[in-house]
């Protein structure tokens, strides 16, 4: 799989926990999730669950700490699609 692939799955399933006011072309590799795509951290537990589902992979709680932005998710999915 591609990591422009990646990133547009990741990108699609992020958009789906945007709040109103925070438009998806603002999902960028950088945006992190809780202050810049203004995501709470219950929607941030969906996404961690929906990636798991989208990758074949399980994420940690070490995982999710780690998982600040776009680019960090990104490198997690990485690491962990490699190791299975």
């Amino acid at each position: 799989m591609q990591e422009s692939e990646k990133y547009q799955i990741l990108k699609n399933i992020i958009k789906i926990y945007l709040p109103e006011d925070v438009s998806a072309d603002e999902i960028r590799p950088e945006s992190t999730f809780l202050e810049g795509l203004n995501i709470n951290s219950a929607n941030l537990v969906d996404i961690v669950l929906d990636v798991e589902d989208a990758f074949d992979i399980r994420l940690e709680n070490e995982d999710m700490d780690e998982m600040r932005t776009v680019k960090d998710a990104l490198e997690i999915i990485d690491k962990k699609i490699s190791e299975s």
